[in-house]
């Protein structure tokens, strides 16, 4: 049983993105491959499968965090490539597992960076994920969030860097 909610893309972030990213660009969407299957949508927290329609898209997730918080990032915001569901109608929407976090594939690195509430980075930590991974997050976000100025946590992919998705302080 997981003790953290993995967060996806929000409702009204993927409507914005899904006609203009967080770079000014246009949503270009198009027909996975099998190149692109098994890449995380944060739609969702799905694998792509070939044949969805998707899109890759630039999201800023910590600025689209502090607009609603108020919080400053300043150098900290940063924006990275994601893929989503190109059309809600495709998307199921996220559906927690209470067993798993998405994209647990044993052996993979995830990098969990910390934010305060100011959104300035407030640490982070290097997670080979283990056998036992929901174990494994469990116990690297526990560490993350007993540091009581930690407001939320990234976690990212250390290959590419981009974010596969976002745990809030509970």
């Amino acid at each position: 049983m997981t003790r953290y909610t993995a967060r996806p893309i929000g409702a009204t972030a993927l409507k914005e993105l899904r006609t203009t990213d967080d770079a000014g660009r246009p949503c270009v969407p198009y027909t996975a491959t099998a190149g692109d299957a098994g890449s995380p949508l944060r739609c969702c927290l799905t694998p792509v499968r070939a044949g969805e329609r998707i899109a890759l898209v630039s999201y800023a997730p910590l600025r689209r965090w502090a607009a609603v918080t108020g919080a400053d990032p300043g150098a900290y915001d940063e924006q990275g490539p994601v893929f989503l569901h190109a059309d809600a109608a495709d998307c199921a929407g996220y559906v927690p597992d209470p067993g798993h976090y998405p994209f647990d594939r044993p052996g993979a690195l995830r990098t969990l960076r910390r934010y305060d509430a100011r959104g300035h980075i407030a640490g982070g930590r290097l997670l080979e994920i283990p056998a036992a991974a929901t174990a494994g997050f469990d116990a690297a976000l526990d560490e993350a969030f007993a540091d009581p100025a930690v407001a939320l946590v990234h976690v990212r992919a250390v290959e590419y860097g981009c974010l596969h998705f976002e745990v809030r302080r509970p």
